[in-house]
């Protein structure tokens, strides 16, 4: 007898629950096509809109029409975030309770600051999900260094912000129209000499997310560094890393959402789980 396993989806800035649930759909299709555990598991979804009305994300309006909601406005301050943490923990009290979540780019940031405040501050407590499954994510530097007790180097933050000015230009409708799929480049290639992974292992802090975690991200993202940071802030026993072909987002090939669909009945395995008990987390 399969399990039912409800995942909480927590979109991207500028987009919506609707339009993540689309950005989605091919893999989630997959997840019914293939069961590898032999376990019968069906997957339920919940996309939520987040709690503000914005802006379109850069480029969104090409494909899908409005509202836009956020979890908080682009200069957002510390206070917005520890806000956005409140209500995630009041929807998940009203709607849950949740097996996992699967997250893009902001979403990425609301689950990964609300993990870590959990595993800081109420490490015996059961966290708000069991698994986490991040795509084209990072975390937010000042809520490491001034809340949860992280060292970012100098070298990290003038990254982040040259990452964000290229993913900007690079996902904006200009580009879409002059160059579709071709937009994509890796800029900070051209400003670094380590990879993604040596520049996550560069952030140094006391807390992990002790649940098992998947990180998907595209090998041409401008802030592909930002995906490994989240890999690297995971518990190594039970994390899972999958770099596809694009860029900041989730190609729809074949081949990409069958190894998605793969990693998200891997992340929600109750032998991963096990894993994680067993090495002492």
């Amino acid at each position: 007898m399969g399990r039912t396993i409800r995942i909480l989806g927590l979109h991207g800035y500028g987009t919506s629950g609707a339009i993540f649930e689309s950005q989605t759909a091919t893999f989630r299709q997959h997840l019914n096509k293939g069961d590898p555990y032999n376990s019968g598991d069906k997957f339920e979804f919940d996309f939520v809109d987040g709690p503000f009305p914005s802006g379109p994300a850069a480029g969104i309006e090409l494909f899908y029409n409005p509202p836009y909601y956020c979890f908080w406005p682009i200069n957002h301050t510390l206070d917005d975030i520890a806000a956005g943490r409140k209500w995630l923990y009041d929807y998940i009290h009203k709607n849950g309770p949740y097996d996992g979540v699967i997250m893009f780019s902001q979403g990425c940031v609301l689950g990964s600051v609300t993990l870590l405040h959990h595993f800081k501050d109420t490490p015996t407590k059961p966290p708000p999900f069991k698994f986490a499954i991040f795509v084209c994510g990072g975390p937010p530097l000042k809520e490491l260094e001034d809340n949860l007790g992280f060292t970012v180097p100098k070298e990290i933050w003038a990254l982040d912000l040259a990452s964000r000015k290229a993913l900007a230009q690079r996902a904006d409708t200009a580009a879409i129209l002059a160059r579709g799929s071709d937009r994509w480049q890796n800029d900070l290639q051209d400003l670094t000499d380590l990879t993604s992974e040596e520049l996550a292992e560069l952030i140094h802090g006391p807390i992990q997310m002790n649940i098992p975690t998947v990180h998907i991200v595209g090998a041409k993202d401008p802030r592909n560094f930002s995906g490994y940071q989240l890999h690297a802030l995971s518990h190594p026993d039970v994390r899972k890393i999958y770099e596809h072909h694009g860029g900041h987002d989730i190609p729809r090939d074949v081949s990409t959402s069958t190894t998605i669909a793969s990693l998200v009945r891997w992340v929600s395995s109750p032998l991963t789980a096990a894993k994680l008990g067993q090495n002492g987390a």
